[in-house]
């Protein structure tokens, strides 16, 4: 299913809006209609206004993938709905991932014709900082009130900088739970009970089952992605953004913590280095080049931790190639991260920003133009089977069709799209009950600037390159590696980058209270 083929580099994911209150696009436009009347007996003709130029709008974002070739067919739908709501027509500019960090820079830095832009979550304070992003608060206020009434407002100060608006994230899953997802078959062949396991002690036994009658099984658990450790897929703090300096809980406290100090920690990386020597977990989880799924595709694996959502369970098993079990092990929280990976932002060197404001507008509230972005034309690209379940065409396959895009959740309001079928037809139901029974950070908002203590951070983020993977996949004895790795982020600074972080966040609760 296309639109659950979520790859994200972690910190990326987006989101905008626009359609005005009244909005014809005229807001610029002055009426005369009411001047005085002219003398008696003296007739005078009053000018009338000239009408507003539509105004093209530049959106750039990156794409995984190749461009669709049916691409200028969507911009030319999305700008027959655009010309007519706000007097603007939309160029998009899809920018390769692999050239998007150079390519979006040079766009912000050369004055470039650029109208809408994606923006990083871990990009936002400095793009800030270097005055490249328009302050949004009274746009918003003017011209984006269906997308202000499509969040939670906690969800909205998600993105604000200094106390004020610079981006918009896209509205989609705003919240995670953690647990483990695995192939379903080794569920069912050992009886196994999803409900009856809460905890990571609770997965010893089945582990424990499954390794005694699969002796030939490699492992059972290998990394969610490369480079990602089981702690990255399984958390219970905040890592207030970089992780140097945590929420060590979600009990509503603003003390930031050393994580690596916690007894917390010590006993996640001690459960990691049982497995490991048990056999559970792949002997290169540390240093494997491949991701999850494709080790699970080798047969290297069974299982990996996930960061999860409703519909989940479907989106594993297309990943997996076969039908999966997924355990939900921890309560479902809502952080900066989670919140803010992926934005919208207008530049501040865009020519008309309120019209960039009202194209936001709509990416949250038509939904014609979600599914355009979405999923291409219909009758072309997919074909409706009933008000909001839709299919392939005939003859059509995933492998095959024009608009292959597959990100969904980065434009505007994914919670407008359409559905396809085989999913839950009530998913986007349950996405909004998930986001709003999550349990909200007490520092959800909050982004920390490491500049006042960057040699620190740079040292310290260093060091936690040396040891974090080692000691979070159970490749190394903990008794000994992390005294050592806590003794390298003392003599790196940690402390004095913690006591910024605390400074900062105390900071921020004061202009927030």
């Amino acid at each position: 299913m296309k639109a659950f083929k979520k790859r994200w580099l972690f910190g990326l994911i987006a989101g905008l809006t626009a359609l005005t209150a009244c909005t014809s696009g005229n807001s610029s436009s002055s009426d005369t209609s009411g001047s005085s009347s002219p003398a008696a007996g003296i007739e005078s003709e009053q000018p009338s206004a000239a009408p507003e130029e539509t105004y093209e709008l530049n959106m750039a974002f990156p794409i995984f993938g190749p461009v669709p070739a049916n691409m200028p067919d969507v911009e030319q739908a999305i700008s027959e709905i655009t010309k007519q709501k706000i007097n603007a027509t939309v160029k998009l500019t899809p920018i390769s991932i692999g050239a998007w960090a150079q390519q979006s820079n040079l766009m912000l830095t050369s004055g470039e014709k650029v109208d809408l832009i994606l923006v990083l979550g871990r990009d936002l304070t400095s793009l800030v900082a270097k005055g490249q992003l328009h302050e949004l608060d009274a746009l918003l206020n003017d011209h984006g009130k269906e997308l202000t009434a499509a969040f939670d407002p906690q969800y909205l100060k998600a993105t604000m900088v200094g106390g004020s608006t610079y981006a918009v994230p896209s509205l989609r899953e705003m919240a995670v739970d953690y647990g483990l997802s695995i192939l379903k078959s080794y569920v069912d062949k050992y009886n196994i009970d999803p409900a009856s396991i809460k905890t990571l002690d609770d997965l010893d036994g089945m582990f424990q089952t499954i390794k005694a009658g699969e002796p030939n099984l490699p492992a059972i658990l290998v990394p969610q992605s490369v480079g990602i450790s089981f702690l990255d897929s399984y958390r219970w703090f905040d890592p207030l953004g970089d992780g140097i300096g945590v929420l060590p809980n979600f009990d509503g406290g603003l003390t930031v913590a050393n994580l690596y100090e916690t007894p917390e920690y010590a006993a996640f990386v001690k459960k990691m280095r049982e497995w490991y020597q048990a056999g559970y977990i792949m002997k290169d989880a540390a240093t494997t080049k491949d991701n999850g799924n494709a080790l699970i595709n080798a047969g290297k694996g069974i299982a990996r931790f996930s960061n999860l959502k409703p519909g989940y369970e479907r989106q594993a098993a297309i990943e997996y190639g076969e039908p999966a079990t997924v355990i939900r092990m921890t309560k479902v929280y809502a952080t900066t991260s989670t919140v803010a990976g992926i934005n919208w932002g207008i530049p501040h060197s865009a020519e008309k920003p309120d019209k960039s404001m009202q194209f936001l507008n709509l990416l949250y509230s038509d939904k014609e133009i979600i599914n355009l972005l979405d999923w291409g034309i219909e009758g072309k690209d997919y074909v409706k089977k009933s008000d909001n379940i839709i299919a392939y065409p005939e003859g059509v396959t995933a492998e095959t069709v024009v608009y292959n895009l597959n990100q969904g959740w980065m434009f505007g309001n994914q919670l407008l799209s359409y559905i396809f079928e085989g999913e839950d037809p009530d998913l986007w139901k349950k996405m909004e009950e998930h986001n709003a029974s999550a349990i909200k950070s007490p520092a959800l908002g909050f982004t920390f600037d490491p500049s006042p203590v960057k040699t620190e951070f740079a040292a310290v983020t260093n060091v936690i390159n040396q040891y974090k993977l080692p000691l979070e996949t159970g490749s190394v004895d903990p008794d000994k590696m992390l005294p050592e790795f806590i003794n390298k982020l003392k003599t790196s600074g940690i402390d004095k980058v913690i006591a910024e972080k605390q400074k900062q966040l105390d900071e921020w609760k004061a202009q927030n209270q």
